[in-house]
């Protein structure tokens, strides 16, 4: 299915690379052209044009045969196939060894389905996406451009960055080339802002151009941050699915039944979620179910750390001391996007601060020149210090709110062996005897 494709790391096979004695270079040869492969070599790979005879030399030996094994994306294979033919070679697929997870080539490496760059730098700034998980890089980058609109609603501010984002993209001008994959990611935080703006009625601050078309932030501040609240809650649920079909890749179900990021660990945030309907609306009912939940939620998750801190009076210790830790931090981190208000707030109030000004200051005489400076200067500050502090905080919200629940562990980037190859390199070569490895 497609979008399940644009989550899941391109597929891998574990391959042998078999070919006759006197084709192993020749073959090594196609390999490095394809980009396909990378191979299990006992040295660490290096580029130039010596590169292909050690890795031919390095080729397990058996009679006439010689194999090199590695790792390739299997939607590559059949192109591989094909241009080994000639030299009397194939890729042979091999079991993937128990306990080994192949590399990661993620969807935005992919030829085919390119994700925009500054979606996938926000999670490979954070780790590799491990094969077995998912990966969130267009979920994130929807969310960050999100939360860093709700940080930066100004209309007009908004519709700089967005103009800013095109100007990029479109504009033919040699130093811009460099900053040409961010244009996306800037016009899309800008767009953000922009509706923020619409829904905040300010345009460079509160100067009456819009009409407000859902609440003034400094006149609903309560408001704003149960929105914010609300939104962090939708965003966690999203970590917490996501987190949990991770678990069930690594582990299966039973791994997934106690972790604190799979199903033990969201059915402890449903129970929150309960408990808060429950003590709005005064349903006892519900407050009784959220009980319920929440005390399941806790003893798989005690088990779950029990197993994991191995057991025993120390093993029970530190799994309690844990299990406090999981639901301090399941309250820190809801209450962690009310920044998403404060920020808002803080944005909205220097606006505020800037319109007053300049509204006190003209006069429709000489005072025009000092109040149109105070509103460009004023604009100008508040433009600089709050685009880089919603984008400072929208990225901490990522990485430690929501990164944090959906990858545990470390990736291995594929790393496709592409040494040097042609004439050129051919004819600098050194021909050798070769020191053959050999099956017993």
């Amino acid at each position: 299915m497609p979008w399940r494709e644009s989550l899941s790391p391109v597929r891998m096979e574990r391959i042998a690379l078999v070919c006759p004695l006197d084709a192993r270079e020749p073959m090594l040869t196609e390999v490095a052209a394809s980009a396909a492969v990378e191979l299990d070599l006992p040295y660490e790979p290096g580029d130039g044009p010596e590169e292909v005879q050690r890795a031919a030399e390095a080729a397990v030996v058996h009679g006439p045969v010689a194999a090199l094994a590695g790792w390739a994306p299997t939607a590559d294979l059949p192109a591989l196939r094909k241009a080994l033919e000639p030299h009397g070679a194939s890729a042979v697929p091999l079991r993937r060894p128990r306990g080994v997870q192949p590399p990661t080539r993620l969807t935005g490496e992919d030829r085919s389905r390119q994700v925009p760059r500054l979606s996938r730098l926000l999670v490979d700034t954070y780790t590799t996406v491990p094969y077995s998980n998912l990966d969130p890089a267009r979920i994130a980058g929807v969310a960050y451009v999100v939360m860093f609109g709700m940080m930066f609603g100004d209309a007009g501010q908004g519709a700089l960055l967005l103009i800013a984002g095109l100007l990029i993209r479109f504009l033919k001008v040699p130093w811009l080339d460099r900053y040409r994959r961010t244009w996306l990611f800037i016009a899309g935080a800008g767009f953000a802002a922009v509706v923020f703006g619409f829904l905040y009625g300010e345009f460079f601050g509160p100067t009456g151009v819009l009409p407000v078309l859902w609440l003034e932030p400094l006149e609903e501040p309560i408001t704003l941050i149960i929105a914010a609240l609300a939104f962090g809650a939708v965003l966690l649920a999203g970590s917490y699915v996501l987190g949990t079909i991770n678990r069930v890749r690594e582990g299966g179900w039973g791994y997934a039944l106690y972790a604190r990021s799979g199903l033990a660990g969201s059915l402890l945030f449903v129970a929150v979620g309960l408990a808060a309907w429950g003590l709005l609306t005064g349903n006892t009912i519900v407050l009784v179910f959220a009980g319920a939940a929440a005390l399941v939620a806790l003893v798989f998750i005690f088990i779950g750390l029990f197993v994991e801190a191995g057991g025993g009076p120390t093993g029970g210790l530190q799994a309690s001391v844990e299990l406090m830790d999981t639901v301090v931090q399941l309250g820190s981190n809801l209450v962690s996007f009310t920044r998403l208000a404060a920020f808002g707030l803080t944005h909205a109030a220097l606006m505020m601060v800037v319109w007053q000004a300049t509204t006190a200051i003209w006069e429709p005489n000489w005072r025009i020149i000092p109040a149109i400076l105070m509103f460009l200067v004023g604009n100008i500050l508040t433009f600089a210090l709050e685009g880089l502090v919603a984008g400072i905080q929208a990225l901490r919200l990522e990485y430690y709110e929501l990164f944090s629940r959906i990858f545990l562990e470390e990736g291995r980037r594929f790393r496709p062996w592409t040494p040097a190859t042609g004439p050129a390199a051919n004819a600098a070569v050194t021909p050798t005897a070769p020191a053959e490895r050999h099956l017993p």
